[in-house]
């Protein structure tokens, strides 16, 4: 496959120049209302989906963070135009697309970008894609994306960090069977089958409500998707898409991180237009704490006084795919627990490194106890302190955050881009409930002293 010289408007290396740092003065009861942002997590498949048509798509409610405008620069160094008409609202257009190469860089600052690969095979042919993070195949592998594309009949190989994928003529339409449930396995396979000559069935299929609203937005563009079985999704394939215009979901990883916001600083908080129905195994953990949750239509309301009466409860709980508790707030829930009375037991199921912010934890006071690379221990309720901190990756820094807030004193927390990654106006929205935080370019302000 031959590539044709192109320079790259890509200005960063793997870090950004301003990684940033929140400076947080804590021990602050968040009181007030705050609004949940549209779904990272599906708006930047959806602006992948866009690329399996010529015609324009336009999205409202996508939220303005950091990796959706790095999925909209990727976008535009392969010749698609993406307009950014309004406030959470963007117009994508991918006509005659011919530089199909996605580089190392996409792929370092997000690892959706691999999301790419199902649409742009699908439609064009061929893609040459980098593996995200280069030859660290170990963690978060990519193999059975890679796998799907297999056995849609596309030809992969795997060279010096990068894939070369070809589907001579059209995909074909299969089984698609993975191992095991695997979120944007499933979104990619989706991507590639709803352009695939013939039927396509993939199992078990990811169950996700970011899955299904891929699912409706390609709906509207004319794919034949169905749902035939919680775990199985059938696709009849079909010679063209057409433009179409679609809402982005509400984040339900951002109503749950407001949530335990509320609770953990002993607040009173609204959090509306939350995506309920989607949060029920959350919410049960919540509730088996003894944090007060009310759901009233697509709000939810946190009243977090208990923490004051010392009412919280040890629990224990188990991370697993939809509808299980979502992996994405364990680290947000682990923090809560450390002001439980009583031990509790978290046991991440899903990715083998999401325990690592527990080691933060205990700088600030926590007694957080890892067990083994997937289980922790939480004995409280254990008073917090301030601390300078490193932000590991997007949602341990959203529960550092918490944790700050919740601590006597201050903290400096480094690595802001990380949560402003999948958090729309993360300082404002905290801001606007009565914390005292600060987003700048440099930590000026020590932290308070840890004891010693």
């Amino acid at each position: 496959m031959a590539l044709r010289e192109r320079p790259f408007h890509w200005e960063f290396e793997s870090e950004p120049a301003d990684r940033g740092v929140f400076r947080i003065e804590g021990g602050v009861p968040l009181h007030g209302t705050v609004r949940v942002s549209g779904a990272k997590n599906a708006a930047l498949k959806l602006m992948a989906a866009a690329t399996l048509t010529g015609e324009r798509c336009r999205f409202d409610n996508v939220p303005d963070i950091e990796d959706v405008r790095v999925m909209a620069d990727t976008l535009r160094d392969l010749g698609v135009v993406v307009d950014h008409v309004a406030p959470n609202r963007y117009e994508i257009a991918s006509g005659d697309v011919e530089w199909l190469f996605i580089p190392l860089e996409a792929a370092a600052k997000m690892r959706a970008s691999f999301v790419l690969l199902g649409p742009l095979l699908s439609r064009f042919g061929r893609v040459i894609i980098s593996n995200p993070g280069g030859d660290r195949i170990g963690r978060r592998p990519v193999n059975l994306h890679v796998d799907a594309m297999r056995a849609l009949g596309a030809r992969i190989d795997y060279r010096n960090g990068y894939f070369f994928a070809q589907a001579p003529g059209r995909l074909r339409g299969g089984e698609v069977v993975f191992p095991q449930v695997t979120v944007m396995g499933t979104e990619n396979a989706l991507l590639a089958a709803v352009l695939a000559e013939g039927h396509t069935t993939i199992r078990p299929a990811a169950r996700e409500p970011e899955v299904d609203d891929l699912i409706a937005f390609l709906g509207r563009m004319g794919a034949h998707i169905e749902r035939s079985a919680p775990e199985v999704i059938e696709v009849e394939g079909v010679r063209r898409l057409r433009g179409a215009e679609h809402t982005v979901i509400a984040d339900r990883i951002e109503a749950g991180t407001f949530v335990v916001a509320a609770a953990v600083t002993g607040g009173q908080v609204t959090v509306e237009g939350a995506p309920c129905d989607f949060l029920g195994a959350f919410l049960d953990v919540l509730e088996r704490a003894g944090v007060g949750v009310h759901v009233a239509g697509r709000d939810i309301i946190v009243d977090g006084t208990g923490l004051h009466a010392h009412a919280y409860r040890g629990t224990t709980f188990e991370t697993g795919p939809y509808p299980g508790f979502p992996t994405d707030l364990q680290a947000p829930t682990a923090v809560l627990l450390t002001q439980a009375e009583g031990e509790s037991r978290v046991h991440e199921t899903i990715f083998e490194d999401r325990l690592e912010y527990t080691a933060e934890l205990a700088r600030m006071g926590a007694r957080i106890e890892l067990l083994d690379a997937q289980h922790c221990r939480i004995r409280g309720p254990t008073p917090l302190h301030g601390a300078e901190l490193e932000v590991p990756d997007l949602r341990a820094g959203a529960s550092l955050i918490l944790a700050a807030l919740a601590a006597d004193g201050r903290s400096v927390i480094h690595g802001a881009i990380h949560v402003e990654r999948g958090y729309e106006n993360v300082e404002r929205k905290f801001l606007e409930l009565g914390a005292r935080i600060e987003r700048s370019p440099a930590a000026n302000v020590e932290a308070t002293p840890q004891p010693v």
